[in-house]
């Protein structure tokens, strides 16, 4: 399986003291000697933490292919058309938002944009969430792929695995096991109809070294793309070895 690297949380903490340090270009060649088969950027509107000129740079510089995600923005989209990243992914956007917080709505709107960036060379996929009726839209949309939200999954595997059930009952717990076990399925029911209509199937959010393995052994994805975890984990045994651990827990299925 694939594993793309989200660096974004690079430029958040370069962004915490308005300096140039850490460089998210510097991560980039880190990435590529750990095995990492993507890099993954999110431009957002407000520019919180990357950068138009980070965008430029690392699309110069990488020999791992690039992967913005944005939201429907035209300036954004300009940008993309004549920089050409690998591929482009649509996400939802709200400024006052802490992290993307759901799939993006599929609507008519979409479908234009869509057109410009395949017509630019671009691959196209679209941030959903794992419902069949937005799998089929985005069939209709001619997304390229889809990159399934995996958020709600790995809140309630928080939920239940870590030291947030304490703040839960018992029966609590009994009802997030149910819907742990339920939006797992549902996950898996996503990425078998996505596959069946020849949409290539991606899948991140929230993924860390514990939550990871089970969609890992969903066969249908082909590629997850995880930044806050893997940053998280840099900050105490080094980038590169968080990185290789994660390939690891990818490569555990035995596809790559």
């Amino acid at each position: 399986m694939r594993l793309g690297i989200n660096i974004d949380h690079i430029a958040t903490l370069r962004e915490a003291r308005k300096t140039n340090q850490p460089d998210p270009l510097e991560a980039v060649f880190i990435c590529e000697k750990a095995g990492a088969n993507q890099i993954t950027m999110h431009l957002r509107e407000d520019r919180r933490h990357m950068h138009d000129f980070d965008l430029r740079r690392i699309i110069e510089s990488s020999f791992l292919p690039i992967n913005l995600e944005c939201a429907l923005d035209k300036s954004i989209l300009d940008m993309a058309c004549k920089l050409l990243p690998a591929r482009i992914t649509l996400v939802p956007e709200k400024r006052e938002e802490v992290t993307t917080e759901g799939g993006l709505k599929l609507d008519s709107r979409l479908k234009e944009p869509i057109k410009r960036l395949k017509d630019s060379g671009i691959e196209v996929s679209l941030f959903i969430d794992p419902s069949l009726e937005a799998i089929r839209k985005a069939k209709e949309l001619e997304s390229n792929a889809i990159e399934l939200h995996t958020g709600r999954y790995a809140n309630l595997s928080l939920e239940l695995f870590t030291n947030l059930k304490r703040t839960n009952n018992a029966l609590n717990l009994n009802a997030t096991k149910k819907e742990f076990e339920s939006e797992l399925s549902l996950l898996k029911e996503a990425s078998k109809e996505s596959l069946k209509l020849g949409l290539k199937v991606y899948a991140g959010h929230g993924l860390n070294y514990q939550n990871t393995q089970a969609i890992v052994d969903i066969p249908q994805i082909e590629e997850l793309n995880i930044g806050h975890s893997i940053i998280a984990r840099a900050v105490f045994v080094g980038l590169e070895r968080a990185i290789r651990e994660m390939k690891e827990i990818c490569k555990s299925d035995g596809r790559f």
